[in-house]
């Protein structure tokens, strides 16, 4: 039923729910509270510390209005003690809410203790019933809804509606849990701490059951296609054929894929590795397997650059074993896209490489056996599925330099097998890194300086701008030209932005991997796909503005070579979220330890900036806090799916209706 049945909220009030997501009386009671005012330890007046948050309980002894209640700022105060001390509330403009408080009475007040140690004071506290305490929740609000208003209309929801049991009474009982309708009643109103954690594991083990079970049916689902399936051919004339020996890792998950590619049903796995383990060489390895079955291969990246960087480093790999590369990128003329197009549709290309072009319906390519999507989370389910529509169910790699803790591993990718390449080539040198503040530019500049004059390149990223377009041109070009202006003036100094024209791009990135350009000032989109092995130190302005795996995917445009390099982390912030980040990049290069770093310091839900892969949203669990529980579930939705696969039989149908509500209007459905 509508969110307007409800007392006290008409029209305008549910256009304030309406933003918030809430339209229903059933979406209201699920609307759960981002946090709690904490009443259940209240400290006596005289132990509470000037600039503490906390929660007291005291008598109002006396009350004071202003002279004059319609000023402009009227201070409304209330003399509270508790016997071990006394402390003034203070009320800014808040007549009403002044007003509920009744003199003599007792209640429990919560906020930021200010004022000195001669005259306690507490500013427009909360405060409550001493029978009402517990856990005060706190929802997420718009402009004119208040906490009160959504609480009150909240109980109301609870007290019209049934919460009809999600879960099978026997895992219910087999774990312990909570019925559907206690834990939901009771992560509103907890009347304790205990309260709230045994009301948040039952629906913490609601979701991620529904979601590891919708995930792991995903994957099942895409197992009934035919697939193109492959014989097992003999690829040694491509190892042969390399300069460098191949690490274990990139030998195994190449044969992981070739085992896929070999069953009835479509591969679907990751190929997961560190920037620079190699993960270019799996691919052109499964592309030659394809070839040699007879079937044609679509790679797509996210970033112009880094399509190029393929379709060259296919080319040397392939090419001279007979395999034909195509790059249909967005500089080529309207009519050299048509032509490669038409020769991809009529066999003349066995690996076909580019950008977002490749989705278009346009690009149907002649027997399509594999599809290579490159940095994988840049990507939704929905735009794989798109990719999967150019062959009879094609395979599909994806591959992605983001390294992810396995927790978020099992989420993320839940439709994915995953390879993990875990060793880097051999040869290659950990980078130093360092964090400084700017008192040190003029010695980091003086490095850099040194390092070129022996012949080496390097990076320069710029400072970043608070919005992108032509504030971004703007700032890269303000930088750029106090650089070559200033410290650089004698060096061969290239300019590298977003909105650079595409030509003027590939200009400026072929004349610094001949060389020609000794210095390349640039924005993020060197962040991935750039490989120049003379390039030996980079320095990161404003490092606090990046996240760890971004600062990581830098950082690993140097040391690409067999010698030596650094990466100088620039920041002025004294704040401790740069302060542990800084520390884990100058700790390890291990992209692994970084990320499971970095969902501890960010969460889940900024892991991936916006990008967010179509998942259905999750309402309680937290996957970096609840890592215990989603292993756990892991196993059990194993467990279910083996008796049941496709969760048919009658035991299985509240968990059936629960995955199809969990994913219904999500991409995976």
């Amino acid at each position: 039923m509508e969110i307007t049945y409800l007392k006290g909220v008409g029209e305008k009030r549910a256009k304030l729910y309406k933003k918030l997501g809430v339209e229903t009386v059933d979406q209201l009671a699920e609307f759960y509270p981002r946090d709690y005012v904490d009443f259940t330890e209240p400290k006596p007046i005289s132990e509470v510390q000037i600039g503490e948050v906390c929660a007291f309980r005291a008598f109002v002894k006396e009350k004071k209005s202003p002279f004059n209640e319609y000023a402009r700022m009227a201070l409304f105060k209330a003399e509270l003690s508790d016997g071990t001390g006394n402390i003034t509330a203070v009320f800014f403009n808040a007549k009403f809410t002044f007003a509920k408080l009744d003199r003599g009475r007792e209640y429990l007040f919560y906020g930021k203790i200010t004022g000195d140690l001669v005259r306690k004071q507490i500013g427009s506290p909360l405060f409550v019933d001493v029978d009402s305490g517990g856990l005060m929740p706190k929802y997420p609000l718009t402009a004119g809804l208040t906490n009160n208003m959504v609480s009150a209309n909240v109980r109301s929801a609870l007290s019209m509606l049934n919460f009809p049991e999600t879960l099978p009474e026997g895992l219910v009982k087999r774990f312990g849990l909570l019925s559907r309708e206690q834990a939901v009643k009771q992560i509103h109103f907890p009347k304790s701490r205990a309260e709230y954690t045994e009301a948040r594991r039952r629906l913490v083990f609601e979701e991620l059951i529904l979601l590891k079970l919708g995930l792991s049916m995903m994957k099942s689902r895409g197992r009934e296609g035919s697939g193109a399936v492959m014989r097992n051919v003999d690829i040694s004339e491509l190892w042969d054929s390399l300069p460098f020996t191949p690490t274990n890792a990139q030998r195994k998950a190449a044969e992981d894929c070739f085992r896929d590619m070999q069953k009835p049903h479509p591969m679907n796995r990751l190929i997961q590795g560190d920037v620079g383990s190699g993960k270019t060489l799996v691919a052109a390895a499964a592309a030659y397997f394809c070839h040699k079955n007879g079937f044609g291969t679509l790679v797509m990246a996210p970033t112009e650059v880094l399509a190029q960087q393929h379709a060259k480093t296919f080319r040397e790999l392939l090419e001279p074993l007979g395999v034909r590369v195509e790059l249909l990128s967005g500089s080529l003329t309207p009519k050299e896209k048509a032509d490669v197009r038409k020769r991809s549709q009529e066999g003349g290309v066995d690996v076909l490489i580019g950008t977002q072009a490749l989705i278009q319906k346009s690009s149907a390519m002649k027997n399509t056996g594999l599809v290579i999507v490159d940095e994988q989370h840049r990507f939704g389910v929905a735009q794989r599925g798109a990719l999967a529509e150019k062959g009879v169910a094609p395979h599909i790699m994806a591959m992605s330099a983001t390294p992810i803790p396995r927790t978020l591993a099992l989420i993320i990718y839940g439709d994915l097998d995953v390879s993990v390449l875990d060793e880097m080539p051999k040869g290659r040198i950990p980078i130093k890194t360092y964090a400084v503040d700017s008192s040190y530019r003029q010695r980091v500049y003086s490095f850099i300086r040194k390092h070129i004059a022996a012949g080496k390149q390097a990076y320069i990223v710029c400072p970043l701008v608070e919005s992108s377009g032509e504030s971004e041109k703007a700032g890269a070009i303000e930088y750029y030209d106090r650089l070559v202006n200033g410290e650089f003036r004698d060096i061969p100094t290239g300019l590298l932005y977003g909105k650079l024209k595409q030509s003027e791009k590939e200009r400026v990135m072929t004349e610094f991997k001949e060389n020609r350009l000794k210095l390349l000032v640039s924005t993020t989109v060197i962040e991935v796909g750039i490989d120049v092995p003379n390039a030996v130190v980079m320095l990161i302005e404003n490092a606090e503005q990046f996240g760890l795996s971004q600062l990581h995917q830098l950082r690993g445009r140097v040391g690409r070579g067999s010698e030596q390099s650094w990466c100088i982390l620039m920041s002025d912030s004294r704040s401790e979220y740069t302060k542990a980040r800084t520390e884990a990049m100058v700790r390890t290069t291990d992209g692994f330890e970084l990320a499971r770093e970095d969902l501890q310091l960010r969460g889940p839900g900024n892991f991936f900036g916006r990008e967010q892969h179509g998942l259905p949203p999750l309402k309680v669990a937290d996957i970096a806090d609840d890592a215990e529980v989603l292993e756990q579930v892991e196993k059990l939705a194993e467990e279910l799916l083996r008796v049941d696969p496709k969760l048919e039989s009658p035991k299985s149908a509240l968990l059936r209706q629960g995955v199809e509500k969990l994913f219904s209007g999500t991409e995976w459905n």
